[in-house]
């Protein structure tokens, strides 16, 4: 059970490997009870003859004593404990977090389903004993889905009897502490009995892990006379509400919770408004007005961000009802969970369907629903599926519509006719989408914006559009589409040249995404970073995060990040001079049609690099008749390298033109690129002197984005034509690539430590330091936080 606990175990390997030459010393791993001390600990007994293992509930005088007494010898104590390391040198075994609880899950039940691995990761808490407990109890009907999971540890867990025990143990007025954390998770330890708190300890936990099992074990005496106090004590609100419920069971009551929650909603508050839904949902006796609380609740947990909640309340709301309504409410909510984290063609048709039962009665949700199903649609690639939600758009179109649907069906309707090559008919639908944007409040009238304004190729107001997304997304409360809107904003950015505000935007996606557990959103924005990167020349970061994607895109068929990494890969090949592997990529992938056309002026250069221009020239006329409708100054001076590249007799036009608008859009690193092939044109076609001026451009440009693959291929380009002053120079400013890696050294991180967070491999991570210390000159991990120290 060693899985998340890589970094302690180095710890203390590291240290055993000291205490072999004479310097061992002691270590506190601290930690709360089944956080993994014990497995740490068994893992390391027999692997050193003085080796010292200690588990104790505090560090005495004694201890310390100990400890000193090993200090530079060959021994080694280790000491485990909940408690504080009393100036020890420690390591803290924090919570796992969600995607290592669920991938523990699945080493102790391999072929748990995915949906009950995240309700035991929620419920564990991160807690590792707690998922063994956990994964062990399961019972056949609840591995097969026909029984709900556990809403709490079982009775004859380890954990559980530890912390009755403990609580027995405590005196009254601690145990009424403990109490009131059981039946509140709000509780204010402020204002209760300092002297109880500490006796408590961690039994005075708000987590559910804890208080799932506390509202079992506290006795119904001792829970009733805390729902007593807190409903005489707290002031007026849904809390207080709720404790006066539980001690009177007046159904009235759900009435007074629903009001609290629908405020709470109102103000960006849905973690609050799920949990009063679903107590008043308990107050109800009516099974159809319980499904209605129940699927409220569904909804403000998904927006929240907790789609494990959600799924898990609509499992309970669907044995409630079959009214039409709320069924096909209950598919919108479910098809918006499967839309971030399960098969992108199954969540289309839910949604459809969901559109189809709302249309008569919900009209704006119904529009809302063909807006996600879309959006699935486009994800799975899926141009049938697509149709068929942008004609249903165009069929319920009304002459009034109103602005926010409106916006919605316009940008069904514009996407279908830019994926279909139509873009006369896309340009007003879109543009009409991007000034509803500004009038219809919320974030995901700006995501439609920000989108619709990137195929237009208004990169500036793609990027506006995206950042206030992700703002307005996050202020009230709307969790759920935070990852979605940062999609655009890194796609806007790199339509920008912006590489660095990418790369920040597209790695935020994805810690995002993962928090949330939205997969789809994951991979999404990792084949974003892996076409940064390969963009930049830096292959091995690029393959790196293609292969981490991979095996989810296959899983679920996620057809638009697929071509997006093919892309990458493509990318990869033609910085590696292996242009027939990068036109196969790119010709043979089915793909997303869209993003397709997006990556045309690869295609041309891998065609033209085989010899193959046709190919290039069939590739290029979809590509120019979008960037031709939308009048990108970006698009349209790719349009026109790629005509320098496939004509001879009008070639140099094609070029001085395309570096003319490169340089009008602000696209430097491009604007390098296409120096460096026409440099590369110049000087085969024996003018030199002339290549060697757009070469000399090329190697500053890469230099400053610090393309270092490029940097040495056009300055091979120069040394070819005949100049040798751009040999290398000392250029000290790192990557963004590498000032994530160095910072994240510099505040103690390891390189393991430093993989997971931005996804990359350990060798790679390793393959980037080396070259951080040779561009700063430092030789240690300490120089290069000194360096950095400094340079704040």
């Amino acid at each position: 059970m060693l899985r998340g606990r890589e970094p302690q175990r180095v710890a203390v390997d590291a240290l055993v490997d000291r205490a072999r030459v004479g310097r061992g010393g002691v270590l506190v791993l601290r930690g709360e009870a089944g956080s993994g001390k014990t497995s740490l600990l068994n893992a390391v007994r027999g692997t050193y003859d003085a080796l010292l293992c200690v588990e104790v509930a505090e560090v005495d005088d004694d201890l310390v004593a100990l400890a000193r007494e090993v200090v530079d010898t060959r021994a080694v104590l280790l000491i485990a404990t909940e408690g504080e390391p009393r100036g020890l040198p420690s390591v803290t075994l924090d919570p796992l977090d969600a995607e290592t609880s669920v991938r523990v899950l699945h080493d102790l039940r391999p072929g748990l389903p995915s949906t009950l691995a995240a309700d035991l990761a929620d419920l564990a808490c991160g807690n590792p004993l707690a998922l063994v407990e956990l994964a062990g109890s399961l019972t056949s009907a609840q591995l097969g889905g026909i029984a709900p999971a556990p809403d709490v540890l079982p009775e004859n867990s380890s954990l559980r009897r530890r912390w009755r025990a403990r609580f027995e143990s405590l005196s009254p007025q601690a145990k009424h502490v403990v109490a009131l954390a059981a039946v509140d998770e709000e509780v204010d330890a402020e204002t209760l009995d300092l002297d109880a708190v500490t006796e408590a300890g961690p039994l005075f936990d708000r987590r559910r892990l804890v208080r799932s099992a506390l509202q079992f074990d506290v006795p119904l005496p001792q829970r009733r006379r805390a729902h007593a106090e807190l409903a005489e004590t707290l002031p007026p609100g849904s809390r207080r509400t709720w404790h006066q419920a539980v001690l009177t069971r007046d159904a009235g009551l759900a009435d007074v919770l629903t009001a609290h929650a629908e405020h709470a909603r109102r103000c960006g508050d849905f973690a609050t408004a799920a949990r009063d839904h679903d107590r008043a949902a308990t107050l109800t006796t009516d099974p159809e007005q319980k499904a209605h609380h129940l699927l409220r609740a569904a909804a403000d947990h998904w927006a929240h961000g907790a789609p494990h909640r959600s799924r898990a309340v609509l499992r309970t709301a669907t044995k409630m009802t079959a009214t039409p309504e709320l069924r096909a409410l209950m598919d919108l909510v479910v098809g918006g969970i499967d839309l971030g984290e399960s098969l992108p063609d199954v969540a289309a048709d839910r949604l459809i369907r969901a559109a189809k039962g709302l249309v008569g009665t919900r009209r704006e949700l119904a529009v809302a629903a063909l807006g996600f199903a879309g959006e699935a649609a486009s994800i799975a690639g899926d141009h049938r599926r697509y149709t068929a939600v942008a004609e249903f758009a165009r069929e319920i179109r009304a002459h009034d519509e109103p602005a926010a649907t409106r916006l919605t069906l316009d940008h069904l309707v514009g996407m279908l006719a830019t994926f279909d090559g139509r873009h006369d008919e896309a340009l007003p639908a879109l543009r009409s989408v991007v000034g509803l944007a500004d009038q219809v409040p919320g974030p995901q009238a700006r995501i439609w914006g920000s989108q619709a304004a990137y195929v237009l190729g208004d990169a500036t107001r793609s990027f506006e559009m995206a950042t206030s997304a992700v703002t307005a997304a996050r202020e009230s409360g709307f969790t759920a589409l935070v990852p979605w809107a940062l999609v655009y904003r890194a796609l806007s950015a790199l339509l920008l040249d912006q590489h660095a505000a990418a790369l920040t935007a597209a790695t935020e996606g994805v810690h995002a995404a993962t928090a949330i557990g939205q997969h789809n959103a994951v991979v999404d924005h990792l084949t974003i970073l892996a076409l940064l990167a390969a963009l930049r020349g830096d292959s091995a970061t690029a393959l790196d995060r293609i292969d981490t994607a991979t095996e989810q895109i296959t899983q679920r068929g996620l057809t638009r990040p697929g071509t997006f990494g093919a892309w990458a890969f493509a990318c990869v090949d033609l910085a590696r001079d292996r242009p027939a592997d990068a036109l196969e990529r790119l010709r043979l992938n089915p793909g997303h049609a869209g993003i397709k056309v997006m990556a045309a002026p690869h295609v041309v250069e891998a065609a033209v690099a085989c010899g193959r221009p046709s190919t290039g020239d069939r590739a290029l006329e979809p590509y120019e008749r979008w960037a031709g409708s939308t009048g990108s100054t970006a698009r349209l001076a790719l349009s026109h390298r790629c005509h320098g590249l496939l004509e001879s007799g009008t070639a140099d036009e094609h070029f001085e033109e395309a570096i003319r608008l490169h340089r009008a859009s602000g696209t430097a690193l491009e604007l390098a690129k296409t120096e460096l092939l026409y440099g590369n044109r110049l000087r085969r076609g024996r003018k030199p002197k002339a290549a060697r001026e757009h070469l000399r451009d090329a190697v500053h440009i890469f230099q400053s984005y610090q393309a270092d693959h490029w940097v040495d291929r056009a300055r091979a380009e120069l040394r070819a034509a005949g100049d040798s002053t751009g040999e290398p120079k000392d250029h000290p400013s790192l990557t963004p690539q590498q000032a994530q890696i160095a910072r994240l050294v510099a505040e103690g991180a390891t390189n393991r430590e430093v993989a997971a967070r931005l996804f990359l491999s350990h060798r790679t991570v390793e393959h980037h330091l080396r070259n951080i210390f040779a561009r700063l000159g430092v030789r240690s991990r300490v120089e290069l936080t000194r360096r950095l120290d400094d340079s704040v």
